[in-house]
């Protein structure tokens, strides 16, 4: 099974929830297949800020796009590289970013086994 970067980039975050895989506002529906991990790198968090990151899926094809997952960022963090589990995605799936507290630059991989 090969190993890929399948998204990558750099976003001021703010109060916009967005898209890891188009770059854009989202959330998207991404129906690429595999198994999926996300690397964040949150090393410009300082004390006051605030980051949410949410992954949706699809249950099945043709479902709704649901929230499958959220974690929160406070502040300066200890460990500034921010890694997801690994997640078996396929119908519609879409890692998203949103400040709730500050402007974050956020410098992001998603990588892919497939």
């Amino acid at each position: 099974m090969a190993i890929s970067e399948a998204f990558t980039g750099t976003e001021a975050v703010s109060t916009t929830e967005w898209s890891l895989t188009t770059d854009t506002a989202g959330p998207d529906a991404e129906t690429s297949d595999g198994i999926f991990q996300a690397f964040l790198d949150v090393s410009d968090m300082v004390a006051g800020d605030i980051l949410q990151i949410r992954l949706y899926e699809t249950c099945r094809s043709g479902d709704t796009q649901r929230l499958a997952h959220e974690w929160i960022l406070t502040g300066a963090q200890a460990e500034p590289l921010w890694v997801s589990d690994s997640f078996l995605l396929m119908q519609g799936w879409d890692w998203t970013v949103l400040a709730v507290a500050g402007t974050i630059t956020v410098l992001w991989s998603i990588r892919k086994v497939a």
